[in-house]
């Protein structure tokens, strides 16, 4: 079966993330509070919509005042603790900072972190400035390092934590098109390693999340055609398309208990198209 759009998904006027899919309950997460980058739209409202299933404490950043205030009230409209939210632009760490010190005095220390936030917006060697490198790098990697920054001296408090990654299978399939937004996502795994190395005395676990194609509206809007698709498809082992759903819970995984014993790894989402 293939498809562009999860048919569990609501109707339209519902923001994206949010979906009539239950999750497996984890209950220890249901006392954690949760921040999530990039949580207004695409790949990051669907973790941010799962989370608040769980009565996760929510807190999420996003660059669209809008898009974020509409998902904060439809998840409280559900009848699900109303998640904590403040439009910040991720590039300026010092915004980042005071967002993450926001949201603390909101909810309380952050136990789980989720970097998501990336834009993969196309470019060839060829036409790419440095002015558009250093963008692409500060909306795609160097927040990850800032925010684990801030957050781990939370995590300390707490007694322990756990932080997610989300990188790209972009990076493991060297893909064309985008040769920045790669390399970033390159980075990330390092990243994950290392920080799993330093922050695992503190009881705290380092993860990446890497996704395929997922069908998030931008990716339809923008990218998506038959014969992309179709390649796609053709390059999966599982035949159909993959949806936030399918990223958001093996996320919950990762923070939850189930995961104690988990640091310093790559989990792919894609369908068996990437196989390292």
């Amino acid at each position: 079966m293939t498809q562009q759009q999860d048919p569990s998904s609501p109707g339209t006027g519902t923001p994206e993330g949010v979906s009539q899919r239950s999750y497996p309950r984890f209950p220890e997460l249901g006392g954690a509070h949760v921040f999530i980058t990039g949580g207004g739209s695409g790949i990051g409202a669907f973790l941010v919509h799962a989370f608040a299933q769980q009565g996760a404490s929510t807190s999420f950043v996003s660059l669209s005042a809008p898009e974020g205030e509409k998902l904060a009230q439809a998840i409280a409209d559900q009848g699900l603790k109303r998640p904590w939210f403040r439009p910040c632009d991720i590039r300026d760490p010092e915004a980042l900072r005071g967002a993450i010190e926001g949201a603390r005095a909101h909810y309380g220390p952050v136990g789980v972190l989720i970097n998501n936030a990336a834009r993969d917006d196309r470019h060839s060697l060829a036409s790419l400035s440095p002015e558009g490198w250093d963008d692409s790098i500060a909306t795609n990697l160097r927040p990850y390092f800032f925010t684990a920054q801030a957050i781990a001296p939370d995590m300390r408090s707490l007694g322990g934590g756990a932080i997610i990654n989300l990188g790209s299978n972009s990076a493991t399939l060297g893909l064309s098109g985008y040769p920045a937004y790669v390399t970033a996502k390159a980075a990330i795994l390092g990243l994950t390693r290392a920080l799993a190395r330093e922050l695992g005395p503190d009881g705290i676990r380092v993860n990446a999340l890497v996704p395929g194609w997922v069908m998030t509206k931008r990716q339809i809007d923008l990218w998506v055609n038959p014969e992309d698709l179709a390649e796609c498809l053709a390059q999966q082992s599982l035949k159909r398309t993959i949806t936030g759903e399918d990223v958001a819970g093996p996320a919950l995984f990762l923070a939850s208990d189930n995961a104690a014993m988990i640091t310093g790894q790559t989990l792919l989402v894609d369908g068996g198209r990437a196989m390292p």
